[in-house]
């Protein structure tokens, strides 16, 4: 027993109602348990609770002990000076701390409920409930993972606003920049934004018709251009980045923060940023153009671009490959800047525009588009979840990442429903 689960099981009365006493011999019934409270001061406000022939209503404080009340400073605590109820697991001091009725539920929880919630937090199992989040009902794994995405959104979108803000609501550059974060995926995600942030846009825009030029601007500003290198391909681009670099004062972002470790040589930073440049080549119209496109199938050509030649026999600069061919935008590359950077965005947008209709059609696009692939995904699929598009894949992420991995079950709704059938 901790303080959270008996606030859980408190909230939702998960536990023998018949026959409650305060320890003093009084009658109680509980006839609303009140709000939790999740800032400071008491656990629940506006309860209602009947103590004898009197009802109460006001703040109930929830403790694992009764001695809990001194250890936590309550007892000089204005704060909680008006309370109608202490409700307690265990009494174990002879005189109570508070003058206010107590009620001990030990006796009214039952020892299975106890067990699952123990199974769910102390499992080593990657997934708290795998094996049983089956008991759980479609239709309310389906509404709590709409909530959770609408939450993933919550999070990311209001970084997103900060950055619109700072660019005095430049939507160009916000898509300039989160798309870059995207070309870098999850690896290489933080240098690619920097680098977009240290190249401000109308730069590449001024050199849209000369894809040498812009990509000495993009490979130099990633700070790849400070080697002696033997190709023409890549002395080229430092003769052209020498120029541009004194014509606009730039500054190269630190060249250690690239990663190549650990990855598919198609997802070299290098590969990426040649066809990041390909394509700034061919967008310049990019964000009224997504803004106003609604399906996958319309955007798909929107985002199909590939590397200059260079990259067709290389994946890094002076350094053949051994099986040459063209470094296109995969298809599955393309869903996930769907998912992570177009839906969002248009999502942002309809909400500025207070649009319900286009906010409706961004959730519409992830449910068009597969289901990412990683590890994540394939730990809910391996334990029996049927992930079918980017929309269940990016909820099931937000469950992962920040419920079943710190354990949080009791704020979870399947850990609720699984707690609920004890």
């Amino acid at each position: 027993m901790n303080e959270k689960l008996l606030q859980f099981l408190w909230q939702h009365s998960l536990y023998n109602t018949v026959g409650l006493r305060t320890i003093s011999g009084e009658d109680l019934v509980v006839i609303h348990p009140g709000r939790l409270n999740r800032d400071s001061g008491p656990d629940f406000s506006e309860a209602r609770v009947k103590v004898g022939a009197t009802t109460l209503v006001g703040n109930v404080e929830i403790h694992v002990r009764s001695s809990d009340w001194i250890k936590h400073g309550h007892d000089d605590d204005p704060a909680y000076k008006n309370l109608v109820l202490h409700v307690v697991f265990e009494n174990d001091i002879d005189h109570a701390p508070v003058n206010t009725p107590v009620l001990v539920l030990s006796h009214a929880i039952t020892d299975s409920i106890i067990a699952k919630y123990s199974d769910l937090v102390n499992t080593d199992m990657q997934l708290p409930c795998a094996g049983r989040h089956q008991v759980v009902k479609t239709i309310t794994k389906e509404g709590w993972l709409s909530r959770l995405l609408a939450e993933r959104w919550e999070q990311k979108l209001g970084e997103w606003n900060v950055l619109l803000n700072n660019s005095a609501d430049d939507w160009r550059n916000l898509l300039y920049w989160r798309l870059a974060a995207n070309f870098g995926f999850k690896t290489n995600a933080t240098p690619f934004l920097l680098l977009a942030q240290s190249l401000p846009i109308n730069i590449p825009t001024r050199h849209k018709d000369d894809l040498m030029q812009l990509e000495a601007l993009f490979f130099g500003q990633a700070g790849m251009l400070d080697e002696d290198f033997t190709d023409d391909y890549p002395r080229q681009l430092q003769k052209e980045y020498d120029y541009l670099r004194k014509k606009y004062s730039l500054k190269p972002v630190n060249k250690a923060l690239w990663k190549f470790m650990r990855m598919r040589p198609a997802n070299f930073p290098t590969v990426r940023i040649a066809q990041f440049a390909a394509l700034v080549q061919r967008s310049v119209h990019l964000f009224s153009q997504i803004i106003e496109t609604h399906s996958v199938k319309e955007i798909l050509p929107l985002l199909d671009v590939k590397a200059s030649e260079y990259w067709d026999a290389h994946f890094r600069f002076d350094s053949v490959a051994e099986h040459g061919a063209s470094k296109a935008l995969g298809r599955t590359s393309i869903e996930n800047i769907i998912i992570n950077t177009i839906a969002p965005i248009q999502f942002l947008y309809a909400s500025r525009q207070d649009t319900e209709v286009l906010r409706e059609r961004a959730l519409q696009l992830l449910e068009e588009v597969p289901a990412e692939e990683n590890k994540i995904i394939r730990i809910w699929q391996e334990n029996g979840w049927d992930v079918v598009n980017g929309a269940q894949s990016q909820a099931l992420l937000q469950l992962y990442n920040n419920y079943c991995s710190s354990k949080r079950c009791l704020e979870c709704t399947i850990g609720h429903n699984i707690l609920r059938q004890a």
